[in-house]
């Protein structure tokens, strides 16, 4: 087993872990799909519980999993005995949130020591068809566990 290998199996464990714990994305469906370093997608389904009055997923739930993957990439290339919290996060909801299931991608744009620069892109699938409906951006920060 490559270092790299070895890296990418220990993020993968310690996000799972994390990801169980988190009774928010247990209520909202969520699944975590895909772990590397620097990069994690999760995926939502659309439930009738979690949409806005005109039938579209509310923008909470985009936001919710964008962040979270986001926060997860940023944790991917953190070292034991540190995790992140969320300091901003700035997203430009492009379009309604209708389809079978959302999928939010969120990846390391600059790991620093005291600041972790994030982008997640949420989109809205249905069928073959992909619908980029939020673009966010923010900063991570580590903290000691």
């Amino acid at each position: 087993m490559t270092e790299n290998t070895y890296e990418i199996l220990r993020a993968r464990q310690r996000i799972e872990k994390s990801f169980a714990s988190q009774s928010m994305m247990s209520t909202l469906g969520a699944e975590l799909v895909h772990v590397e370093l620097g990069f994690v997608s999760i995926r939502c389904p659309l439930l009738a519980t979690t949409q806005q009055h005109h039938g579209f997923a509310h923008a909470g739930v985009g936001f919710s999993i964008g962040d979270t993957a986001a926060g997860y990439a940023a944790l991917s290339q953190m070292q034991e005995g540190f995790d992140v919290l969320t300091a901003e996060m700035k997203t430009n909801l492009l379009a309604p949130a209708k389809g079978d299931y959302l999928l939010a991608e969120g990846h390391v744009v600059k790991q620093g020591r005291r600041l972790v620069v994030v982008r997640a892109d949420v989109w809205a699938m249905h069928g073959n068809a992909k619908t980029h409906i939020a673009m966010m951006t923010g900063t991570m920060v580590p903290v000691s566990i």
